[in-house]
């Protein structure tokens, strides 16, 4: 049996029905062993690096990824060339040009990048973000209409478009020409447009299909410097893109697409972009988040992402894209304290709409194995909020999740999110195709639909016959794979920076899981109203730790954290370094408890 069949510490089944397994391989811990040696890299960070599949000659570029060296030729990409043409032609002949975009962080970060470009030539683009509750994700016939009306000459539309057959059919009419910088699955049928850059095309070869819309966004604006620069205009008086990597840099993390290649490197150069506070309106997000100490995926991911995403969710959506492209600091202070409210007051509706949505799964489950897919739905539900639902009905019940809001009439709008190895994009567009949906489209992560209230039972009935069996499969196989063992007294500053050395982290390089063998749980609490646990952890040797367990409250992990009878326990999680108050301390997040048996 090999070291990725064998339990870590004997855990069979931790309190959350994971089986611990030891991260590495023979082969792999063979391979820690020859990048230790070859890059003289710190035992710890050879074995992350060795359990992601990072091989040894590559281990010094991916510690230190650039743009030059990751980035595809954009060219590679299906309809680019058309787009950068049609572009360069519209700098240059100084045209109309109009952007649509969408209203989470992807869309206003996609929207800035593009605006922001146009800007350095003279050229003020009109922007148009449609409303969440009115108008719905994507391009109508309406706002193309208006948008040539209004003297548009070319309509970009960025994080959205690729299945817009009936607004994009209306913009022809308008006279006119749209180009698509998108990123999301679609079939066969693509929309009447000058050019349509998708990476996930069917008829798309590049390999690029992990790429958000920013940075779809940020290849197309490559290809168009290209253009200009082939054409005469000289280099140094073209926009310099690495400026706006923080834009493409917070897309990338808060649209959750997998943290390699090209993504990798534009997020550990954007996090240094980010950190000189370049963007007036991402400077004042950061003070009104009081971000502290060096900006990190951490930060995009929770603190600045959300605020964004809370204008389009209950507020007005431009809010975001505005925040993002201002060049006035007294307006970029006033849209971030908007904003900071918004999401104070969107954490409020989550809460209420959890508890309800988290009821109703519950009953639903029973004592049973319950659905392989859960729906939750209620009428009096905030449809911007319904995808943060999901999300945390997925966390919570460890199967992918639907949250669906109902209007009076009986229309609801919906928000899927997956597990791993799981494809709900897919899935939606099959339930469209078999007329169990309005709409729907997405990617494998994540998705959004609409859905009429008298079919609900039958997309229930769908989604059981379709994905039941492969859910409880990958549900049976649940992991918790662990890169080593530590104890209290070894969760040093020393380890956590050298942790941060093969970071950042996120979707596709999961951060490292260590384990600390029995400990015992010397105090615990809840923390607010967050649903969070704080509590201390002590070794054999005497020494504690403080962690946190983020929304563990209702969970298994509650009854051990808060009276473990002393019993000593396996604790799983992760190691971070936190910055307060101008100090440096090692933080540590609880994801999994296992009774530690004699």
């Amino acid at each position: 049996m090999n070291d990725s069949a064998r339990t870590f510490l004997g855990v069979e089944a931790s309190l959350l029905g994971r089986r611990w397994t030891h991260a590495l391989t023979p082969r792999t811990e063979a391979l820690a062993v020859e990048i230790a040696q070859r890059q003289g890299l710190p035992d710890l960070v050879a074995r992350v690096l060795a359990a992601r599949g990072v091989a040894a000659p590559e281990a010094a570029r991916f510690l230190d990824p650039t743009i030059r060296d990751l980035m595809p030729d954009p060219s590679s990409l299906t309809d680019m060339d058309a787009a950068a043409l049609r572009l360069a032609d519209a700098i240059e002949r100084r045209e109309r040009i109009a952007i649509f975009g969408d209203y989470d962080v992807d869309g206003a970060a996609s929207v800035a990048l593009l605006f922001r470009y146009l800007r350095h030539f003279g050229l003020e683009a009109a922007i148009r973000i449609p409303d969440r509750l009115t108008e719905g994700y994507g391009p109508n016939p309406t706002a193309m209409r208006e948008l040539a009306a209004g003297g548009a000459q070319l309509i970009v539309t960025v994080d959205c478009g690729t299945t817009s057959v009936e607004a994009l059919t209306e913009a022809a009419r308008a006279r006119a020409q749209v180009i698509v910088l998108d990123h999301h699955q679609t079939g066969t049928a693509l929309p009447p447009a000058l050019a349509i850059v998708n990476p996930n095309r069917q008829d798309d070869l590049s390999g690029q299909g992990h790429l958000c819309a920013a940075g779809v966004v940020y290849l197309t604006l490559v290809a168009v410097s290209r253009e200009l620069r082939r054409r005469g205009h000289a280099a140094a008086r073209l926009p310099n893109l690495l400026d706006d990597l923080d834009l493409a840099a917070l897309a990338t993390v808060c649209d959750v697409v997998p943290l390699t290649g090209f993504n990798r490197a534009l997020v550990v150069k954007g996090l240094q972009v980010l950190r000189g506070r370049r963007n007036i309106g991402l400077k004042a997000l950061c003070n009104v988040a009081r971000l502290a100490g060096p900006a990190s995926v951490y930060h995009l991911g929770f603190l600045l992402g959300p605020r964004i995403n809370a204008g389009g969710r209950i507020g007005a959506a431009h809010l975001g894209s505005r925040l993002l492209t201002t060049g006035d600091e007294g307006e970029a202070e006033a849209l971030a304290q908007e904003l900071h409210l918004l999401n104070e007051e969107r954490q409020g509706i989550e809460r209420r709409m959890l508890d309800e949505a988290e009821a109703e799964v519950a009953a639903e489950i029973g004592a049973g194995e319950g659905p392989a897919i859960l729906i939750a739905s209620r009428q009096d539900w905030h449809p911007g909020i319904v995808g943060l639902v999901a999300s945390r009905l997925k966390e919570r019940f460890g199967r992918p999740a639907f949250a669906i809001a109902f209007d009076a009439s009986g229309r609801g709008s919906g928000s899927g999110r997956s597990i791993p190895g799981f494809d709900v994009g897919s899935l939606i567009r099959r339930a469209v195709e078999d007329g169990l949906l309005v709409k729907g489209g997405g990617h494998a992560m994540a998705a959004g639909l609409t859905i009429e209230r008298s079919r609900l039972s039958d997309f229930r009935a769908f989604l059981e016959a379709a994905a039941g069996n492969r859910i409880h499969d990958l549900r049976a196989q649940d992991t918790l794979r662990i890169d080593g063992a530590v104890s209290a007294s070894g969760l040093t500053l020393e380890l956590a920076g050298t942790l941060e050395r093969a970071g950042p982290y996120g979707q596709g390089h999961s951060q490292p899981v260590l384990a600390l063998p029995r400990h015992r749980v010397i105090s615990g609490a809840p923390v607010g109203a967050s649903g969070h646990l704080r509590v201390t952890l002590k070794a054999a040797d005497g020494a504690s730790l403080s962690a946190i367990a983020f929304r563990a409250m209702g969970t298994p992990l509650e009854p051990r954290l808060l009276d473990s009878g002393g019993r000593p326990v396996h604790v799983a999680g992760c190691v971070s370094l936190d910055h307060f108050q101008g100090r440096e301390r090692v933080s540590f997040r609880i994801s999994d408890i296992a009774d530690a048996y004699d």
